[in-house]
């Protein structure tokens, strides 16, 4: 959904102001304080966490590399904090010092766009050109939509890592980087995607957000009215889907439990689900990690999330419910080079029948990946190893 420059704006909040000051002050002082740290790296995932490709990126460079002086943003609120300070230096996300680091640092390593102090300033700053830091984007999943938010003209990044050749080619030709800026590199949550342990009766269902419900403005009303949860299309056929009687029974016959872990952004939403069967367990962020979760689950179910590409690399099966098919791609993201029928790694069902009838059908046959979807994953990751990481580092060191 193309927005506006006033619907941009309404996304601005007043403590974005006070960020401006903060640039202003710490600007001098960064000045000097890169004399001191000329090869200081500032890597970070989200404000409150520590467990996407930023955090393992900071863990590799601490355990394989503790001669690269490297620092992580993450705020000292976070229940991910702990995971972090003891690895190595931290500052609090944010703050004065973190607008000092920023500034400074060499290179400013990121898994998430707006991972910096303060995303609508920094946004400015960095688009138009006044700041001109080494950006990389380590990413925060397999692209296969065309988002145009992560084009060249709207990051300005350095380096943009992605993870298969199709993604590299299509990243290449439509995001319009510099030449040699998109490099294939691999995911670096991906190494750890290799030692799992898997729960047999464990269901994953983990819809992704939207972002017209999730964070709403004026171009919201070209889809739908947000202003009561409980009236959206994602809200009816999610609680349709979790309240039906025949997935009760498919669970209660089969001794399964289901995991019910919204995205982050629609976390705050989670309540008005009002879940109280006790084959359903609601997972809320922070206390469940996302990563252990697509680990140790049998089966996922999912919409359009990219963590599907993450339990598809697992050689998992999976299946999409997509009920919202055409307002997704007007509100979201417009379609890229991955169709879900012909390139997805699971069936894609489009009404609660057919998704009950799809995971009934996946729970007969205990959960085997169909040999189609096998296929599919051999020739779409054509990086399959746990060197992702390494080949991070390597290529970050050289830029």
């Amino acid at each position: 959904m193309q927005e506006t420059f006033f619907q941009k704006l309404q996304r601005v909040k007043v403590g974005d102001i006070g960020h401006v000051f903060l640039f202003g002050l710490a600007l001098p002082v960064s000045l000097v304080y890169r004399l001191f740290r000329r090869d200081m790296w500032l890597i970070c995932d989200n404000k409150n966490e520590a467990r996407d490709n930023g955090y393992h990126f900071y863990r590799y460079v601490r355990e394989k590399h503790p001669e690269q002086d490297a620092v992580y943003a993450i705020s000292k609120k976070s229940k991910d904090y702990n995971r972090v300070k003891y690895l190595g230096k931290t500052v609090n996300y944010g703050s004065f010092r973190h607008w000092v680091l920023y500034l400074s640092a060499k290179k400013n390593i990121s898994s998430q766009k707006g991972g910096k102090p303060d995303a609508a300033v920094c946004y400015f700053l960095e688009v138009n050109r006044i700041l001109r830091n080494t950006r990389i984007f380590l990413q925060h999943g397999v692209i296969h939509n065309n988002n145009e938010f992560l084009h060249y003209k709207n990051t300005m990044m350095k380096m943009f890592v992605v993870s298969t050749q199709r993604e590299y080619e299509f990243v290449c030709e439509k995001f319009g980087y510099p030449e040699g800026a998109v490099k294939k590199l691999g995911l670096c949550r991906f190494d750890k995607l290799h030692d799992m342990k898997v729960k047999p009766k464990q269901v994953l269902l983990m819809p992704t957000w939207r972002s017209w419900i999730a964070t709403p403005t004026s171009a919201s009303d070209e889809i739908e009215d947000v202003s009561d949860f409980k009236n959206t299309e994602y809200f009816k056929a999610w609680s349709s889907f979790l309240k039906s009687p025949e997935l009760l029974r498919i669970l209660e016959e089969n001794d399964l439990e289901l995991v019910f872990y919204p995205h982050r952004d629609m976390q705050s939403f989670l309540d008005s689900f009002d879940i109280k069967n006790s084959r359903i367990r609601t997972a809320k962020f922070p206390e469940y990690d996302v990563q252990e979760l697509l680990k140790e689950s049998a089966y996922l179910i999912t919409d359009y999330s990219s963590i599907a590409m993450d339990f598809a690399y697992m050689k998992k099966r999976l299946m999409y419910y997509q009920f919202d098919y055409d307002d997704f791609r007007k509100g979201q993201y417009p379609e890229g080079y991955f169709s879900y029928e012909k390139d997805g790694f699971g069936k894609v069902c489009t009404s609660l029948d057919e998704a009950l009838k799809e995971f009934e059908s996946a729970v007969k046959c205990g959960f085997e990946n169909p040999e189609m979807y096998k296929k599919r994953h051999d020739e779409f990751f054509d990086l399959y190893d746990d060197k992702n990481c390494e080949r991070n580092y390597n290529a970050i060191k050289a830029l």
